[in-house]
């Protein structure tokens, strides 16, 4: 059925709208959910297969199995693995005049890590060698053009460490890339930067504060520093450099809430890696005791009110 907007409720409070597959038990939502509640205002969950767009007459309508109302402010968050056909509610929110964090534009752009590093190279940030390829014959000549193995091979879209492989021989390149190359999405063949001497930063960033920085290390035999793979980290501060670095990226693909990966080596500087516009946030709260869901809340409340 169609929705209608909601109105401010007495309090003063707005209601918060999540994009997201996940239920309310998943960190992040439970912690926004959380946050909002503290706050004075409602939370809730908009599933992206549940909710659909459309146009009715001159009408700009939404269609769900229930009634509820269009929030004040869309947070969207479906994650990385999400199809294509569920970036098309987030435009409608944005047509219905609702405003959107992170707008439609920047998600494309972090969702596709070689668009990423488009926007990376324009804005001149440092970043790996990196090959995009959609044929196993331009596997064997990007591998030649940065240097020979080993190489990084990373599929377009991935969350949380997954669909990232080391290749350090050509048998195995056989097997993974193989399995694993779709010529309609492609993949991407980085230069790798062994793990000896090299730092892995997860930088957290709403608005253009920067409100917590975690250095993570790879578990023994493995080169990924995810805080999914690992479960643990070091809070950190940033240099100027890296900070600026750091906003250049979330800047460079429009981001105004990101986590932001960068790659510190002794042989190959400083390299941002990606950008998440829908970053977990339960490691970078347990270990650096910054209230981030709060603070993602107060930022989409000033959006909401035009601050």
């Amino acid at each position: 059925m169609l929705l209608k907007k909601k109105e401010m409720n007495e309090t003063g409070g707005i209601n918060i709208g999540i994009i997201t597959v996940m239920d309310r038990h998943y960190h992040p939502n439970r912690r926004l959910i959380e946050a909002g509640k503290q706050k004075g205002h409602r939370v809730d969950l908009i599933h992206p297969y549940r909710v659909w767009p459309g146009f009715e007459g001159a009408d700009i309508t939404l269609v769900g199995k229930k009634s509820w109302r269009v929030p004040d402010v869309i947070l969207p968050r479906q994650g990385a693995t999400i199809g294509e056909s569920c970036l098309s509610l987030i435009e409608q929110f944005s047509l219905l005049g609702v405003p959107v964090v992170n707008g439609i534009d920047s998600i494309r752009l972090a969702r596709n890590q070689f668009f990423t590093l488009q926007a990376f190279a324009g804005a001149g940030i440092p970043f790996p060698d990196t090959i995009f390829i959609n044929a196993m014959d331009g596997f064997y000549r990007a591998v030649e053009r940065i240097g020979g193995l080993p190489v990084v091979v990373k599929q377009i879209s991935g969350r949380q460490g997954k669909n990232i492989f080391l290749i350090n021989n050509i048998k195995d390149s056989e097997s993974i890339v193989h399995k694993h190359l779709d010529k309609y999405f492609g993949l991407l063949v980085q230069r790798f930067i062994p793990t000896k001497a090299r730092k892995d930063i997860r930088v957290l960033m709403v608005g253009r504060e920067i409100i917590g920085v975690l250095a993570l290390k790879p578990k023994p035999g493995d080169f990924r520093a995810n805080f999914h793979l690992t479960g643990n980290g070091e809070s950190m501060s940033l240099t100027p450099e890296l900070g600026k670095i750091a906003r250049q990226a979330a800047d460079a693909v429009g981001l105004e809430i990101a986590g932001i990966d960068l790659m510190l080596s002794e042989t190959h500087g400083v390299n941002a890696i990606e950008v998440n516009y829908a970053p977990g946030f339960r490691g970078m709260e347990a270990i650096t005791g910054v209230d981030v869901a709060s603070k993602i809340v107060n930022y989409v409340k000033n959006v909401c009110a035009g601050v």
